[in-house]
Formats: C-alpha cells, structure tokens, sequence
C-alpha cells in the first residue's frame, strides 16, 4: 500500500463518522486507515465497525485505557502498527477533501515531511454537514459553506480547486511549515530515526515539537496549506491546561536551542538519556 492514514480521536462519534466518510471516497484508495484511540468507549468501535467493508485494506482500530489526555503514547504505539514506509497524520475532527490522501501523495519527497492545514468551521455548520454533503463534495464548496454559516473572508481561499492558485499561496504564504498533527505527512523511518512522539508532552505544541527534532535531524518540509484540504470540525477543548502548555513551550524551547534529535520518552524508552 501507498499510505497509512493516522487518525486520532476520543469519545467524538458522531464527528469521526464524518471524516471516515471523507475517507471512503478519497480519489486514491490505496491506502489503509489506522484509529489512534486514546481510550474511547464502546461507542466509538461501533462506529468503526460500520466501516470495515468501505476501504480497499481493513480498518485498523488501536485503543489504549482512558488515563487522560495521552495522544503521543497512542500515536507511538500506532507508528509501529502501520503496514506502510509513509505515514499521513490527522484527526477525528477534520474531513478531507476527496483529493486530500492524492496530494500527500503528490507532494511526497525524500527528505521532508509535509505541513498542511485545515479550515476551521463554526459549531452550527459542523453539525450541518451531513453524509450526502461529504459524498458529493459540497461541504467543500464555497459558496454551501456561506449559505450554511460560514462568513465570508479570505481564508476561504484555502479550499481553491485551481491548483496553480494552491501551488502559487503555498508558496506565498507566511504561515511556517510546522508538523501539523491534523494535516501532516512522513516517512516512517524519519519518526523512527528521532523516537516518535515524546510521551512526556500532553495537550500544546506535541506535534510542532515532534518537527522541530525532525528539522534537527536535518529533515526539511514542504507547505501543501492550499493543496490538501480538509474541515476542521467545532469542539470544545476542555483537556487545556495552561501549565501543561507552559511546560510544554520550554521543553521545546530546550529542544531547539540544544538540537535535540532523539529524545528518551518516544517509541523506545531509554532511563539513560532522560534530563536531569
């Protein structure tokens, strides 16, 4: 298979059925989708098991227990379940374009990881996208999007057809091109070679903290924003805590400034390398 898809959620049925949809009709179907789940109820495997026949390879489902917010510890235990050499990283929340597994696969190059993003939806469109909406595309047009609660500014650009348009602002834009955890592609061996994830990270700045050691390692990226387009679905956010993010923020601010690569709580845990 071409990809792996990489699909984090907790306890958000009714929004992971939306993006499972979204992946049943992708352009590019060779590819297998994996549910990082970071220990969901029995409501979110039922869910999954209405999918078991709509993708060319099975639907993979990796649970861990409910022991807080723990997206790295699940993610590093996904990494090594995956049965392709690239990786595609995203959320439940974010429904991709039916091109969207198509232009990571485009864009994919030795050497880099892809950093794509998202367009994010108010609540009262997110909930009015429907089945039907997803198969025939239209929750991707600008103008549903309008007439369904969306307001009009120029972020909408980001959901362009034209691809010359997409290349040109990929090009353009200020926006750095960081390791998305909802819009993020890679080879397998490079998050192998810098130890995956770093469990020791909960809510903030996990995954741009995986791609600074990555950028360290010497792996650059490639901005695909404008080309590999997926929704962003409204939800609260109620695992913030802003200790955890200011801890978070030196920890990665240390890993800059020293060049950090391999840290000791990723895939493999090493006591020996873990700071003082």
């Amino acid at each position: 298979m071409k990809l792996s898809v990489i699909i984090t959620t907790y306890n958000s049925e009714e929004w992971l059925q939306k993006v499972l949809i979204g992946y049943s009709v992708q352009t590019e179907q060779d590819f297998e989708v994996v549910i990082a789940d970071d220990g969901s109820t029995e409501k979110t495997k039922l869910v999954i098991e209405t999918f078991r026949d709509k993708f060319k390879f099975p639907i993979v489902h990796i649970w861990q227990e409910d022991n807080g917010f723990q997206k790295c510890k699940i993610l590093n235990k996904v990494i090594l379940k995956t049965k392709s050499d690239y990786l595609l990283f995203t959320d439940g929340d974010c429904i991709p374009r039916k091109d969207f597994v198509a232009q990571h696969l485009k864009y994919q190059e030795e050497g880099y990881f892809l950093s794509g993003g998202y367009f994010k939806l108010p609540m009262e469109t997110s909930q009015k996208i429907s089945i039907e909406n997803i198969k025939k595309q239209e929750c991707f047009s600008i103008s549903w999007l309008i007439k369904n609660g969306v307001s009009k500014s120029f972020k909408l650009s980001k959901l362009t057809k034209i691809q010359p348009f997409a290349s040109f602002m990929n090009w353009l834009t200020p926006t750095k091109r960081t390791f998305n955890g909802h819009n993020t592609s890679c080879f397998k061996k490079d998050l192998i070679d810098v130890n995956g994830f770093n469990e020791e990270m909960q809510y903030g700045g996990l995954d741009r903290e995986v791609g600074e050691r990555l950028f360290n390692f010497g792996i650059l990226s490639k901005q695909i924003r404008y080309s590999a387009v997926c929704l962003h679905l409204d939800h609260a956010r109620a695992y913030f805590n802003q200790e955890e993010w200011n801890k978070n923020l030196a920890l990665r601010a240390y890993n800059i400034k020293n060049n950090i690569t391999w840290i000791s709580t990723g895939i493999i845990k090493d006591e020996n390398l873990k700071k003082e």
